[in-house]
């Protein structure tokens, strides 16, 4: 911790307000609604009280309907794949200053996991799905923008907030409502959360998800195997050398492989799920030339065909000059709030990796402090709602004051 400076009249009844508002509260019955990525239900119910919460601040708020998605089956077979709805609400659409912050009603816990009920693990250390990623950091963003509306002075600055319903499984039917919204912000803040001790994510390496359909001619496995193209034995091959060339650029993970049958039959049918982590739009390149590489080579190999899938639904977020300066912003507000903010890289991925693409600078972990995500164990650190919301407010009032340049690289 270190000393508070530099607050004046205004930024201080803005930072008394935040503080009244009922976070905890928020928190605690938004994560009692199980709302997993695929939990159309309880993402419907979600949305509902989202609205209703959001309908506070001024401006135009709907729904929007999911883009229409489809995914590969075990069978290899294309499928349509159902989300929920997405939460959009726009202030000021005309203001000559643009803003754009987002979060995510979804999490990774399905209706049918034993993680649904929330405890105490100790005094202001709160267990329970998505308290942290992200409903604690969806109950940060909205104490803001209240905060912001309540000082007055703001009637040039307008935002759009994008609460979509599937971050979690890689945003495919939210990614062209974030790219429409994104367009001609200033500046973005995704309410991912920071790490326990605060410190929020920098650089974020992209990601990309394949599903590799492999389609070989069954046969008997004991009277005449050789006529047979075995799909299973080829999927396993592609996985192996994908693995083997992945390098410092990116890293491959092999996740799954469906298909096989009985043992006296050779499979004529798999299909691989690999997912790539490039560094840079370079590297994602290169991973996606080694993919249709290796593909040549097994089809060659083994006498099978294959058909790809997916692709890189996460564009690298490097640290550039934009990107620092709106850093550079937050950290100044920590500063004078007697916090510490500091950042690191990270592999992990985000919808913040999808606005950076746009050319938009964005701080994508202004949520609340907090820990062990995507686990049973996962936690909020209570008094980071007050903290985090504080942080996030004056952030957005000195960017109203006009605080933040871009500079010249603003896209």
């Amino acid at each position: 911790m270190i000393g508070m400076t530099r607050l004046s009249p205004q930024e201080e009844r803005l930072l008394d307000h935040v503080t009244s508002a009922p976070m905890l509260d928020q928190v605690q019955r938004w994560a009692a609604i199980n709302s997993g990525s695929r939990n159309l239900d309880g993402l419907a119910r979600m949305a509902t009280m989202l609205a209703d919460a959001f309908s506070a601040l001024p401006g135009a708020l709907s729904l929007i309907d999911p883009a229409p998605v489809e995914n590969v089956a075990p069978d290899g077979r294309l499928q349509p794949l159902a989300h929920g709805q997405h939460l959009l609400l726009s202030v000021r659409p005309d203001a000559p200053t643009r803003l754009l912050l987002t979060g995510h009603m979804d999490t990774v816990f399905p209706v049918d996991h034993p993680f649904q009920d929330q405890r105490w693990l100790e005094p202001g250390v709160l267990n329970g799905p998505g308290v942290a990623d992200m409903k604690g950091g969806i109950a940060v963003m909205l104490a803001a923008l209240t905060a912001l509306e309540s000082t007055g002075g703001v009637d040039h600055v307008g935002y759009d907030v994008v609460i979509n319903s599937d971050e979690e499984v890689g945003s495919a039917s939210s990614a062209a409502l974030l790219r429409d919204r994104a367009a001609g912000k200033l500046a973005a803040f995704t309410y991912e959360p920071a790490l326990p001790d605060g410190t929020l994510a920098g650089a974020r390496a992209g990601s990309g998800n394949f599903s590799v359909i492999v389609t070989g001619r069954s046969a008997h496995a004991g009277r005449n195997p050789d006529d047979g193209r075995n799909a299973l034995l080829a999927a396993a091959d592609l996985a192996l050398r994908l693995k083997a060339a992945s390098g410092a650029g990116f890293s491959c993970n092999p996740a799954k492989i469906d298909g096989g049958g009985p043992n006296n039959v050779v499979p004529d049918h798999a299909v691989l799920r690999v997912n790539f982590r490039p560094r840079t739009p370079q590297d994602e390149q290169a991973a996606r030339a080694l993919l249709d590489r290796t593909i040549a080579d097994i089809a060659r190999d083994h006498d099978v065909m294959l058909h790809l899938h997916g692709g890189f639904g996460r564009p690298p977020k490097p640290m550039d000059a934009k990107a620092d300066r709106l850093f550079g912003l937050v950290r100044q507000c920590g500063t004078d709030l007697g916090l510490s903010i500091g950042w690191r890289d990270t592999g992990g991925v985000c919808d913040g990796n999808n606005i950076a693409a746009c050319g938009v600078p964005v701080v994508d972990t202004m949520g609340v402090r907090g820990g062990s995500i995507h686990s049973d164990a996962e936690f909020l650190l209570t008094d980071s709602l007050p903290e985090r919301a504080r942080l996030s407010a004056l952030s957005l009032w000195r960017i109203a004051q006009g605080q933040f340049q871009p500079g010249q690289e603003r896209g």
